[in-house]
């Protein structure tokens, strides 16, 4: 399951205009979408009949102790 939240997306307010999210829904909090939805808005991405999903997350990094 992908679960989409715009507010830790790095590129929000950059390709929000262009993102799947927005031109179906509007900027929302906080989606989920399953394999199956995620597939099928890859499918019409890909067929230029939506934009693609634009999210950007951020990766945690290993965690480091200080001395």
């Amino acid at each position: 399951m992908t679960t989409i939240d715009c507010d830790t997306c790095l590129v929000r307010g950059l390709h929000c205009h262009d993102c799947v999210v927005t031109a179906l829904l509007g900027p929302p909090p906080e989606l989920a979408f399953g394999d199956e939805e995620q597939r099928a808005l890859d499918v019409l991405a890909a067929g230029g009949l939506v934009p693609p999903l634009r999210l950007v997350q951020a990766e945690r990094g290993p965690d480091i102790e200080s001395a």
